[in-house]
């Protein structure tokens, strides 16, 4: 098994080849497909994908970018590979090991690739492996079950929330026009603003939202006014994921996050995607059930003496003396270093 790597969209025979993988792959993610590179949010930092070729057949893939020294594929939340089932994941590992470490080339000192399930060539061949369990992991409901039994499955206090906002008279739908775009902007501003982390500009929003293939924005309005929206990515009947979310803070009284949510399902399982990964496993993702998924780490440490490694190891010390100490003192550590809870 051979391996590929490409820096721009591919032409149709290797696009095909990708897509029909991506079909036949365990989880067919957006961002593990050829529409990576017509993001508009990595155009700036040297995207590239690795692709494992099996006599002109794509078995496994992945994308991600590079930044400065590191070459990253990917988050522990939103892992972006994927792997034809039935492949020798051993081989298509190795082959996608082989083409980060060209795509690395000599300037990097850090390959980093996370992955929705394990493959196991790449820990064969020199990548340190890593799981994130539990409530380090992923949120994913089965959206073959459809929407009446995922409901079941939600918290009591996320089903009341739904019901309170439908009753209030709180509606979604799907925002189409730039007119609709840009009140949802707005609302992203000042939510970062007030939650002190940098925004995307306004010609990477809307050049996103315009990939209609493969992402939506859902608003939540009462009475006319805008009161949150959240985005979601998808891979057409595969994978939806929420990539995006912003509400007005006055506002909450309404319950708009969950009513959105809710609304997404439906229309997921209309739509007939199988999975929808909620990005993260913080306790307001857990209320809407499902499965906490673990995600999978793969890096390999090109420093002299590792000290990236090594700083990981440190961080996990720390981490685990901080849980160790009384929860009022755990607090003022964290407010102390600028992190919230």
């Amino acid at each position: 098994m051979n391996w590929k790597v490409i820096e721009r969209y591919p032409e149709p025979p290797l696009e095909q080849s990708w897509l029909r993988c991506l079909s036949e792959c365990d989880y067919p993610s957006h961002y593990a497909g050829p529409a990576y590179f017509r993001e508009p949010f990595f155009s700036d930092r040297r995207p590239f994908a690795v692709l494992a070729i099996d006599a002109d057949r794509v078995m496994g893939a992945l994308t991600g970018v590079r930044e400065g020294r590191t070459l990253t594929a990917g988050l522990n939340v939103r892992p972006q590979g994927c792997c034809r089932l039935g492949a020798d994941r051993v081989k298509v590992g190795a082959a996608l090991a082989g083409g980060l470490r060209e795509a690395g080339g000599r300037d990097m000192d850090l390959l980093q690739v996370f992955t929705w399930s394990p493959i196991e060539g790449l820990e064969d061949s020199g990548f340190a492996s890593k799981e994130f369990p539990g409530e380090q992991g992923i949120v994913v409901l089965d959206l073959t079950q459809g929407p009446d039994r995922l409901f079941r499955g939600f918290s009591e206090n996320r089903r009341t929330n739904i019901r309170k906002a439908q009753k209030l008279g709180v509606t979604v739908d799907q925002a189409s026009s730039e007119e609709e775009f840009k009140e949802y902007y707005g609302i992203y501003v000042d939510w970062g603003n007030r939650k002190r982390v940098p925004c995307n500009s306004w010609a990477q929003v809307l050049a996103a939202l315009l990939l209609r293939d493969h992402r939506r924005l859902f608003v939540a309005r009462f009475e006319g006014r805008m009161l949150g929206g959240v985005i979601v990515r998808f891979q057409s009947g595969g994978f939806i994921e929420y990539a995006a979310n912003c509400s007005i803070q006055e506002e909450q009284k309404f319950k708009p996050n969950d009513l959105l949510h809710w609304r997404i399902i439906e229309w997921a399982c209309r739509e007939g995607f199988r999975q929808y990964s909620l990005g993260g496993a913080h306790l307001f993702l857990r209320k809407f059930g499902g499965d906490l998924h673990t995600t999978y780490r793969y890096r390999r440490d090109l420093t002299w003496l590792r000290r990236h490694d090594v700083g990981d190891r440190l961080r996990a010390l720390l981490r685990e003396g901080l849980r160790r100490l009384p929860p009022s003192i755990q607090e003022r550590l964290r407010l102390a270093l600028g992190r919230t809870a």
